[in-house]
């Protein structure tokens, strides 16, 4: 695959499965905000993916002040962080304005083109480079 920049258009499909957030199922009535999705992909693809990740992780490198999407983490850890910064700033006299943006949509709304460059000048290999490019087109090819 690194060698050519070849994806198979297979790996690009996962079935998502909804999984209720409650035990509570049986009490009420559900909507869509009551169940989470699990994508559950080909096993061979998330063989390729774990070995991709541990071969080129010194290029996933996150900062301390992400939450999001990283293991170990939560919305609560966010949450006791921003409190424990305003009550600082508090303590200290001064106000503290705090201002919230949902980037849930993000990934559509980013300039993918943008991205590449910056893996570009991060990656040493214009192999690894062209087979994330290929993948990313095709994933975009689904919406």
């Amino acid at each position: 695959m690194l060698l050519c920049s070849y994806v198979p258009d297979g790996f690009r499909y996962s079935y998502i499965v909804p999984i209720p957030k409650s035990n509570q199922c049986s009490q009420k009535v559900l909507t869509c905000d009551d169940f989470r999705g699990i994508a559950i992909s080909p096993v061979i693809s998330k063989i390729i993916e774990h070995c991709i990740f541990k071969r080129y992780q010194w290029l996933f490198t996150m900062s301390k002040k992400q939450f999001g999407f990283k293991k170990g983490t939560s919305c609560s850890h966010a949450i006791r962080v921003a409190r424990s910064t305003v009550d600082t700033i508090i303590r200290g006299g001064c106000t503290a304005n705090l201002c919230a943006i949902d980037l849930s949509k993000a990934l559509d709304k980013v300039n993918h083109y943008a991205l590449y460059l910056k893996l570009m000048k991060k990656s040493h290999s214009k192999r690894t480079f062209n087979t994330a490019r290929v993948l990313a087109i095709k994933l975009l090819l689904l919406c």
